[in-house]
């Protein structure tokens, strides 16, 4: 499938938990050659809403490390998917990332003002458009009720 992409120069964002980028060498060397972006997904599949700030940062310093390790570049995306209410601050604050998508609340990017006067840019993260959208009931479930 990734060939249909690469032929096309369609890009393509892949969102790559750190621990399991360590366990699927062979993805990675695909996603590589197919020259497709990987973004970070965070370090483990793991709920962030009750974790302490302290103990989130370490997280997020330690999956940028990892996947440096894996991929041989830091992640310039981020996109935690369980977040706290202190993850955009701090992925903002760790200063690499060019965007990060822990937002649901529009389909639209924007800009946040940063502490340093840059700004991040926020890409909202659609559901309508994630296999997420089986794991639940929805109001639509083909292409024709989306339509």
């Amino acid at each position: 499938m990734h060939e249909m992409f690469t032929s096309r120069k369609i890009p393509v964002t892949i969102y790559g938990v750190a621990t399991a980028l360590q366990r699927s060498p062979e993805q990675v060397t695909a996603m590589k050659k197919a020259k497709w972006e990987i973004a970070s997904h965070g370090l483990k599949w793991i709920e962030h809403k009750d974790m302490a700030e302290d103990m989130e940062r370490a997280s997020i310093e330690r999956a940028i490390r990892i996947h440096k390790e894996i991929t041989g570049e830091r992640p310039l995306g981020w996109y935690t998917g369980r977040c706290s209410m202190n993850t955009t601050k701090l992925v903002m604050e760790e200063g690499g990332f060019l965007y990060s998508s822990d937002d649901y609340s529009d389909d639209l990017p924007y800009f946040l003002p940063k502490a340093d006067g840059k700004k991040h840019l926020i890409i909202p993260y659609t559901l309508d458009a994630n296999d997420m959208r089986f794991a639940t009931p929805q109001g639509f479930n083909t292409g024709e009720h989306f339509y």
